[in-house]
């Protein structure tokens, strides 16, 4: 089965679990939790992302192979309609005694007081993206400034004469959102690193043989998204480069380049792992990504997790943060990226 097919198949499993009884409009997914032992009650978790997209299928797979091993009852709850829903999803779980909570905020500066009330009857932790003046117990993911970094070396690796670029993101309310894209927008124009700088998303921005049109944000809405790349496209003819920053933006953009017969002409630089995303690659359509390891963020999610309620102290010492690192993922390693994907997936089926 390939890798796409796997996708689809999880999701569709989310899908039909929303139409058997959830209690809101969300994506969950089963965790898998082994048998406790006679007498013991299985402590309950839950690992909530921020969107519905197949990185977040990765995540599931982790979650779901820790579930099993570290004997608890984990499930994936996606939210579908951003921080509403997500709102609803940990204001639930509350009210239904979860132990401990995993969770990628939205808007960590407006979700600050609903994630310390959480933590007060909760374990709770971040993961993907952090809350840092929060009360969570501790951040697993990586540092997005420096993946940033990583991308826009690739787009200077892309584009060695320089020229003119496009960034495409979901949202930037969120706290990875934005350290990633400035990460992007320093690496390519040449700046020391300086993670609390922000640059205003319509500012054009020059260096270091470069331009930056500006960031465009969809909202997690698939249609905006392929709307914003076709309107980039008429609307710069001499663009030369599109920077996709979250997973399903990448594949929009490789549509969008389609229609216009240009793909291969206006470079792609990509984030995450998304199926089409890695057959562009293969194929030479897109220059190259720097991926995460969703999976390791559900399953360290809840190896931590399982050890905060069994009494260990929370790893990452007195930064909070348990770092898994980034990667870049070109032609030369993509072959080798998809077959351990594959086998992760696969393994959890």
């Amino acid at each position: 089965m390939k890798l796409h097919s796997f996708i689809r198949h999880a999701a569709l499993l989310g899908l039909i679990s929303i139409s058997l009884g959830a209690c809101n409009k969300s994506a969950p997914t089963e965790g898998g939790a082994a048998s406790p032992a006679s007498g013991e009650k299985t402590k309950k978790i839950a690992f909530v992302t921020n969107g519905v997209a197949s990185f977040w299928t990765i995540a599931a797979a982790g979650v779901k192979a820790a579930a099993q091993e570290f004997k608890i009852d984990a499930q994936t709850l996606m939210p579908a309609e951003g921080i509403s829903d997500q709102k609803r999803m940990i204001e639930d779980l509350l009210t239904r005694g979860i132990d401990g909570i995993a969770l990628s905020p939205i808007d960590p500066t407006n979700q600050t007081e609903l994630i310390n009330i959480a933590a007060k009857k909760a374990k709770v932790i971040t993961h993907d993206s952090d809350a840092p003046q929060s009360e969570r117990l501790l951040y697993i993911g990586m540092d997005n400034y420096k993946a940033g970094r990583m991308c826009g070396e690739m787009v200077r690796e892309a584009m060695p004469k320089g020229g003119t670029i496009m960034i495409f993101i979901g949202r930037l309310e969120q706290d990875n959102a934005k350290r990633r894209r400035q990460g992007v927008i320093d690496a390519v124009l040449g700046r020391p690193d300086d993670s609390n700088h922000f640059d205003e998303t319509s500012a054009v921005l020059e260096g270091n043989g470069f331009k930056i049109l500006g960031t465009l944000t969809d909202q997690f809405d698939r249609a905006k998204g392929k709307a914003n790349a076709e309107d980039a496209l008429a609307k710069y003819p001499d663009l030369g480069c599109m920077v996709g920053l979250f997973a399903y933006n990448p594949p929009l953009i490789l549509e969008a380049l389609s229609q216009s017969n240009k793909l291969g002409t206006v470079k792609l630089v990509a984030f995450d792992e998304d199926d089409a995303t890695l057959d562009g690659i293969q194929k030479g359509n897109v220059f190259g990504t720097v991926v995460q390891d969703p999976y390791m963020y559900g399953y360290k999610s809840v190896e931590v997790l399982a050890g905060l309620l069994n009494g260990k102290p929370a790893p990452g010492g007195a930064e909070k943060f348990l770092d898994i690192p980034a990667r870049k993922i070109r032609k030369e390693n993509v072959v080798e990226f998809r077959t351990q994907l594959k086998t992760r997936l696969g393994a959890t089926q």
